[in-house]
């Protein structure tokens, strides 16, 4: 697949902060930075990271292993994009993640000779990257492997006869590459405490913790005479978010709820059984979507996340939230201020979270209050978060005029 190469749009106004250890820092403007994305094939929560690390550095290349430009937003095709050999390999935009085994010797072939910074997007296979001995490499991570680590077994069961049987023989061996790779990274990051734990938990290295930038100002509440009595369950309809417990919770309470997301097969499976109180929109528009989160009485969030930015959405758009008690909802939702946090993950725990979250008068939460909460998870602190992180590194960082 060919580079893509476009002229990088002006950058913008910064500051620069520096600092001083065993060497002078050159100044951001000069520096030559490598950014490593497992792949570019949609924008996700990922790649929204990816964006803002490149309106910090407008100047970067980005390295993957495969990508969709039709997908990719201008901000991530105004850099020169590169991929590994992954790229050439067959139908690799519909099955590149059935590449994973390729994927870590692809890494180590890169050549960052030249480059002052190397900054690595982990979820997929991205830190594996061989640095120069002169340059800081900062990992951001989202999540260590699921399928390889916490939720392998999860995966196995899920997938073709083919492939448990060679997921065992396979994960293996990376999973020693991963805690190998896991070596050559001076300095990890973690969008979640729940993260930074696993990190020190599959890699015995310590992380620092910088929330994922959401973009809150583009939401906002309703006018108190539109909102509505439903409640609100949105995102992909995977099992580990558990729809199923928000639908089969409010089909026994007799609550209305409005399903966002698909894909349409997950969707109409749990349709058959879930009563006259669910509607099912299936994948909606942005705007209809920001009218839900504005209007709904609260978004049901029953999964385990690593983080979820759909959460800080909904309490950016004033409205509260009803948390599986675990995972990244612990760092974003505050128990009985910006909502309600459950421990049994069950449907029983959810009946028993909605009743609680309406006999206390939670869906009377105070949308200002809700609204500045999310405000502390929005770009400006992303870009201040990695700067810090980067000074600890040695190395100068800028803020960007939208941080």
């Amino acid at each position: 697949m060919p580079d893509h190469m476009t002229t990088p749009p002006a950058p913008m106004s910064t500051e620069t902060v520096l600092v001083s250890r065993s060497r002078v820092p050159r100044r951001s403007q000069d520096m030559r930075v490598a950014l490593i994305h497992y792949w570019l094939v949609g924008m996700r929560g990922g790649e929204k990271v990816l964006e803002s690390l490149c309106r910090m550095f407008p100047q970067a290349d980005i390295y993957t292993h495969v990508v969709a430009p039709e997908k990719l937003s201008k901000t991530l095709l105004d850099h020169q994009i590169r991929t590994t050999f992954v790229a050439n390999l067959p139908f690799v935009n519909r099955f590149y993640q059935k590449y994973l085994p390729f994927m870590p010797r692809a890494l180590e072939q890169i050549d960052l000779t030249g480059y002052d910074l190397v900054i690595s997007s982990e979820s997929g296979p991205a830190k594996g990257v061989i640095a120069p001995p002169e340059a800081p490499h900062l990992c951001y991570c989202h999540s260590p492997m699921r399928y390889l680590w916490d939720q392998y077994h999860t995966y196995r069961d899920g997938a073709g006869r083919l492939t448990r049987m060679l997921m065992p023989h396979i994960a293996h061996s990376l999973r020693q590459w991963d805690v190998t790779s896991a070596a050559r990274v001076d300095r990890f990051v973690a969008n979640s405490g729940h993260v930074a734990a696993r990190i020190n938990k599959y890699w015995r290295r310590d992380a620092g913790i910088v929330y994922p930038p959401v973009a809150v100002a583009d939401f906002a509440p309703a006018a108190p005479e539109d909102l509505g009595d439903f409640y609100l369950w949105a995102g992909e309809l995977a099992p580990y978010k558990r729809p199923d417990l928000a639908v089969e919770a409010c089909r026994r309470l007799g609550k209305k709820l409005v399903v966002i997301g698909g894909p349409d097969k997950t969707r109409q499976v749990l349709a058959a059984n879930a009563g006259d109180t669910v509607t099912f929109l299936g994948h909606v528009p942005f705007a209809v979507l920001k009218q839900h989160m504005a209007r709904c009485k609260a978004l049901i969030f029953p999964g385990e996340e690593d983080f979820g930015i759909i959460p800080v959405e909904v309490m950016a758009s004033g409205r509260p939230v009803i948390a599986y008690g675990r995972g990244g909802a612990l760092d974003s939702v505050i128990d009985g201020e910006t909502g309600l946090l459950f421990r049994d993950q069950s449907i029983d725990g959810l009946t028993a979270a909605i009743q609680r979250f309406e006999s206390e008068g939670l869906d009377r939460l105070d949308p200002k209050a809700l609204v500045q909460h999310a405000a502390g998870f929005d770009e400006g602190n992303f870009q201040r978060g990695i700067v810090r992180e980067l000074l600890d590194l040695g190395v100068e960082a800028p803020v960007t005029a939208t941080g």
